[in-house]
């Protein structure tokens, strides 16, 4: 990456066209690198103690590395490459990359009615400045081209980098909102997968089944629920098992081979050990300790 940036005149009927881009430019930061470079006039730059406050928006695209962000109305967070930082005119902010990473940024300066309105009606909120929108192509390639056109500044420039703006801000908000709704739908999948498993503790039923009842596929499934739960969906379901055993152990007039056929592990020999794996007890010890806490009389106890 070659560094540049560009401070942009604007004239009246560039104001008036509703969004104007003031500055453009793209910077790679080395680990342990100074940040920001102290070429930049004295309005926008700034230093990490003291922050600064802008009378304009900004757009940062984190491309590689990672650092910090800070801001008036959001507390310190990491930032990782594929983020946008959004900064708010008035809103005192910091940011920085990383000292083990540093990181490579591609920014653009805006201000107008348009980007005002935006945020007024809460598309883009002082609350939320960090965006993570991945590495993509669209949104890099928009940066680029608003980069190069500054470079050459033809006539007529300015109305067609803020329409690129505009249709930046369009693409990353359209990623945001599906990343979003994608969310929501993994949710929905998990948590009906949870009550499939809870239903069918004792059928023959298995993980393989309840992506087959929620019409996606098991790899999918298997990715997105251990992701939610820290649990891959078989050992969810074990696991559920293995909390029924317990409490059918804990009744005295169930025995032990009951209870391994009830729950249809494949043996009482297979449940035996599964039991002792998951507990560190075989049923029989774990249930010869109840008797001794006297949740089970030691007289009605069937093996």
């Amino acid at each position: 990456m070659v560094n540049y940036y560009k401070y942009l005149p604007v004239s009246q009927d560039d104001e008036s066209w509703g969004l104007y881009v003031l500055n453009t430019g793209c910077t790679h930061i080395e680990a342990c690198g100074s940040y920001p470079s102290k070429t930049h006039p004295s309005h926008h730059n700034f230093n990490w103690n003291t922050g600064r406050v802008l009378d304009e928006y900004q757009i940062i695209y984190i491309t590689n590395g990672k650092g910090y962000f800070e801001s008036d109305s959001c507390k310190m967070k990491e930032v990782t490459a594929g983020t946008i930082i959004l900064l708010f005119p008035g809103e005192r902010h910091r940011y920085k990359p990383a000292d083990e990473t540093g990181w490579d940024e591609f920014w653009i300066g805006i201000k107008g009615n348009i980007m005002d309105n935006l945020v007024q009606r809460n598309f883009f909120s002082p609350e939320d400045p960090c965006l993570y929108v991945g590495f993509n192509e669209t949104v890099f390639n928009l940066f680029t081209n608003i980069i190069e056109k500054t470079k050459l500044e033809n006539t007529g420039y300015q109305p067609l980098i803020s329409g690129a703006a505009l249709h930046l801000m369009g693409n990353f908000h359209a990623i945001i909102k599906q990343n979003s709704i994608e969310c929501e739908e993994k949710d929905v999948i998990v948590s009906k997968a949870r009550l499939l498993f809870r239903s069918n503790i004792a059928e023959d039923f298995s993980p393989e089944k309840a992506a087959e009842e929620l019409k996606v596929g098991y790899s999918w499934f298997r990715k997105i629920f251990k992701s939610h739960t820290g649990l891959s969906p078989g050992q969810y379901y074990i696991q559920l098992k293995i909390e029924a055993a317990k409490d059918l152990l804990n009744d005295p007039n169930i025995s032990i081979k009951t209870i391994a056929y009830n729950l249809r592990f494949e043996s009482y020999f297979y449940f035996s050990k599964l039991f002792k794996e998951k507990t560190g007890l075989t049923p029989s010890d774990y249930r010869k300790r109840a008797i001794i806490s006297g949740i089970i009389p030691n007289n009605t106890v069937t093996i």
